[in-house]
Parts: structure tokens; sequence; C-alpha cells
């Protein structure tokens, strides 16, 4: 609870799973459960599978970097980000056309 409280402001909003032990996050702001075993994940406002598939899909790609300086952590993330949003895209294809437009 302490690291809660040191990097995150009161009345921010929380998911978690059900475990016990994130029970007192309502003491900082709202506190969303999901629940797994009753399908919950359907439910909009309660909807978290593209927030976990991003960080499997980061966590994947930031292990190949073997460490990355936290002061550009920041455009580390962006990068993932952008991969992601365009992973089923060609990589080099799109950054190509973007960089072509911004010459014409």
């Amino acid at each position: 609870m302490e690291a809660i409280e040191s990097k995150t402001k009161k009345g921010s909003v929380f998911y978690t799973d059900g475990f016990r032990s994130y029970a007192d996050l309502k003491q900082y702001g709202k506190h969303n459960v999901i629940r797994h075993d009753k399908d919950e994940f359907a439910n909009e406002k309660n909807h978290i599978n593209g927030l976990e598939g991003f960080w499997s899909f980061a966590n994947e790609r930031f292990h190949k970097y073997h460490g990355i300086d936290k002061k550009n952590y920041p455009f580390y993330l962006k990068e993932m980000e952008f991969r992601f949003n365009h992973r089923n895209e060609s990589v080099f294809n799109l950054l190509f056309d973007i960089c072509v437009r911004r010459h014409i």
C-alpha cells in the first residue's frame, strides 16, 4: 500500500482482479474488480483485455533490449505503442509512407 500511496494520486481509478490484498485500494480511489470467473470481460465498463494484450506485446519486446535507461523509457514505450497499434501492418512500409508524405 505504501507504493500505491506514493505513486498514485488520491482519487485514481484502479482495475484489478479479485485478489484479497487489493481490497484496500478503495481508500485511495475507485476500485473496479474484474472477475474473470463471471465473464465480466464482456462488460464495456470493466474491460482490460486490450491493456493486458499491450503489456504482453511490450514485455516480449522489452526483453530483447536487455535493459532500458529510465530517461529513455517513455520513448521506448511510445515505440511499443506505435508497433502495437500497427502490429498487423508492415512497419517499414508505414514509416516509409509517413516519411515520403512529409517531404512532398
